[in-house]
């Protein structure tokens, strides 16, 4: 993997204080990883038998991001970057065809972003003098700008192309009834049964504009709290509890 410069992490000596320099070791430290005479369980990996872990890392992120933990938080965002590199690592091996490295996700990434933020990148005469085409944007606009531009880059067809058939199913139908809304395609009554009401329940959560998944999140610590507090010491459990 040629990463940021192909040479193996003991030939890369780290400078906290260049820019990028510890993002570069670590590119070089799983290619070593990876390279003969590395890991024999990392070796092993595939982009699939990854995906699990990915899977895990992201959500304890957002569990570390959340509860306000910096510790934890630059902790899981290592994790996380750990299988950006791993999945980008093995690409380069030629997993998927034609292989792709580092460098490609990070310059990808980059066209990326400057491609969907035209008012702050600009185009033609703004972009080269560094100004944005219009500062007079809301960060509403700059949702619905991202959305079209993303839209028309990937060609999409349909407003559910791109919604992850993986995603819990919380959050994915709050995709869906965001995006079926934006467009106004009229969607049926929820229903009086247990699914229409979870359905109901999505759809006030669109139009107050939170997170369903989060705010069941947070719900779901204040149980887990209480939980927690009746398995302490001297608190009878219940099946030790008088009826």
């Amino acid at each position: 993997m040629t990463g940021f410069g192909g040479a193996r992490s003991t030939d890369v000596p780290l400078d906290d204080d260049v820019p990028g320099d510890p993002l570069r070791a670590a590119v070089a430290v799983m290619d070593r990883l990876r390279s003969p005479g590395g890991c024999p369980w990392d070796a092993e990996q595939t982009h699939a038998s990854l995906a699990p872990y990915s899977i895990e890392e992201a959500h304890e992120v957002a569990e570390a991001a959340e509860n306000g933990d910096r510790e934890h938080l630059l902790e899981e965002l290592g994790d996380l970057l750990l299988q950006v590199l791993f999945h980008a690592r093995i690409a380069a091996e030629g997993s998927l065809g034609e292989p792709f490295t580092m460098d490609d996700v990070a310059r990808g990434l980059v066209a990326k972003l400057t491609s969907r933020h035209p008012h702050v990148f600009g185009t033609g005469a703004g972009s080269a003098s560094g100004q944005g085409e219009s500062s007079a944007v809301t960060a509403s606009d700059v949702n619905e700008r991202w959305e079209q531009l993303k839209a028309a880059e990937k060609q999409r067809t349909s407003l559910l192309d791109g919604i992850p058939t993986s995603m819990p199913a919380l959050a994915r139908t709050q995709k869906v009834v965001r995006r079926a809304q934006r467009a106004q395609v009229p969607l049926p009554e929820p229903g009086e049964d247990l699914a229409g009401r979870l359905d109901a329940v999505v759809r006030d959560a669109v139009a107050a504009g939170v997170d369903a998944e989060a705010l069941l999140r947070k719900r779901l610590r204040v149980l887990e709290d209480v939980v927690r507090q009746a398995e302490r010491p001297g608190v009878p459990s219940a099946e030790t509890r008088a009826p």
